[in-house]
């Protein structure tokens, strides 16, 4: 079980990280015009483009909330964050939006590909950052049951 733990605090953040610099999803438009952004560079086209509000919620939701919940569940798993207590208590709110961005990225390949609007296809980036999430969820369980357990 501890072994499973290691592979998945392992796997989380380098699933995290190749998630959120690797294309998404790629549209294409009229099969001439075609994009692949990543969520770094969804967040970056907000900022730059005039919606720095957005670009603050998505950064926030996507990266920010992601990697603290990482690194909590890297602190219940060697026990720090049971003398505190802080792991316990920011893990369920950040579990709450743990695939949030996975959802709203597949609502829009539906939008597109029902809209007539461009064809969408999901890209790697898209799989590890959903990868990322499942395998925080999974290090997250077993960290508790060895916690419970030990």
């Amino acid at each position: 079980m501890r072994i499973l733990l290691a592979a998945a605090l392992v796997l989380a953040p380098l699933f995290f990280g190749l998630g959120i610099i690797l294309p998404l999803v790629r549209f294409e438009t009229m099969y001439v015009f075609n994009q692949s952004p990543s969520l770094l560079g969804v967040i970056a086209a907000l900022w730059t483009g005039g919606d720095p509000v957005l670009a603050i919620v998505v950064g926030l939701v996507s990266v920010v909330f992601p990697v603290v919940k990482l690194i909590a569940i890297a602190a219940e798993a060697v026990g720090a964050g049971h003398r505190s207590g802080l792991a316990m208590r920011v893990l369920p709110h950040l579990s709450r939006w743990s695939l949030m961005d996975v959802v709203l990225v597949a609502l829009v390949i539906v939008a597109a590909k029902t809209g007539g609007i461009a064809q969408a296809f999901s890209q790697p980036g898209l799989w590890f950052y959903l990868g990322s999430a499942l395998t925080a969820a999974a290090a997250h369980a077993i960290a508790g049951r060895l916690g419970k357990a030990g």
